[in-house]
């Protein structure tokens, strides 16, 4: 494994096991009080069948290889989630790897074309989160993207510093979670990138809450989420984000439509917009 991505995978298991609550923990009540949250490091040693000073060099970003079979075992000691565990085996080089290549800033024109068809929110956006091409609706009911610079235009930074996104969407802050844990998936599938490793750094001087999410190390796997709406015009609206990955066999694009929920008003209000905009 690469030096940074050991590391990264030594501060990701790391918090997991300081998020563990020790009173779920049968072992936990062998060693007395505790100075700090979650398990101890011969707790989850123990657990997971390992050597304390192994664990404690995984951690540590001292190990130079692991097994696959230990990554399981320290994963089910720390009742990692499968998307936790898959997150896991990815930083050790087990499975499939993110790809988050560098983005030209540009998309085919024939992707914008197709998402003008829509008759829904929809743009196209790379791993980086930045947003390549959006149709008119995008811009009525997400932001006003046409107002943003295409280098300020990155989705995870618009959720947590655009002031008018954040005051029209119910529920930031299931969204903010959900943002921040996708973009940690690519952030640490690409150890010492000077974008990502930017980017970062600026939105923790930028964003009290992106810097505290951040620290928690928590990931998301891309999927359908619910987005709550308060429209200046229509009212409140709801959507399903769905995602669609590798356009065109791109790892790097994916294509994301907001699709109405059934039966909540959503989609005839929609219509109203449209004819309000064209």
């Amino acid at each position: 494994m690469q030096n940074n991505k050991i590391k990264i995978l030594g501060d990701f298991i790391k918090s997991r096991r300081e998020r563990i609550k020790p009173d779920h923990i049968e072992i936990a009540s062998r060693y007395g009080k505790r100075r700090t949250p979650g398990l101890r490091r011969e707790e989850v040693a123990q657990l997971a069948g390992v050597s304390i000073t192994y664990y404690t060099w995984l951690e540590q970003g001292r190990v130079g290889t692991v097994s696959r079979e230990v990554l399981e075992s320290v994963a089910r000691a720390l009742q990692l989630t499968s998307d936790e565990q898959s997150h896991l085996l990815r930083l050790a080089d087990y499975g499939e790897e993110s790809n988050a290549s560098a983005s030209t800033g540009e998309t085919h024109p024939e992707l914008q074309t197709i998402i003008d068809q829509v008759n829904y929110p929809a743009f196209i956006a790379n791993n980086r989160t930045e947003v390549l091409a959006y149709n008119r609706m995008a811009t009525e009911i997400i932001t006003d993207f046409n107002a943003i610079t295409p280098n300020e235009r990155i989705l995870t930074r618009l959720t947590f510093t655009e002031p008018s996104l954040r005051e029209q969407l119910v529920n930031w802050n299931e969204l903010a979670n959900y943002t921040i844990g996708a973009f940690r998936i690519y952030y640490d599938q690409k150890p010492g990138d000077p974008w990502f490793e930017s980017f970062v750094q600026q939105m923790c001087m930028e964003s009290v809450d992106f810097k505290k999410l951040w620290r928690m190390h928590n990931i998301q796997q891309k999927k359908a989420i619910l987005y709550t709406f308060d429209h200046c015009v229509v009212g409140r609206m709801f959507f399903q984000l769905n995602t669609f990955s590798k356009i065109n066999g791109d790892e790097d694009l994916h294509c994301c439509i907001f699709i109405p929920i059934e039966n909540s008003g959503t989609a005839e209000k929609l219509v109203d917009l449209q004819q309000v905009s064209y």
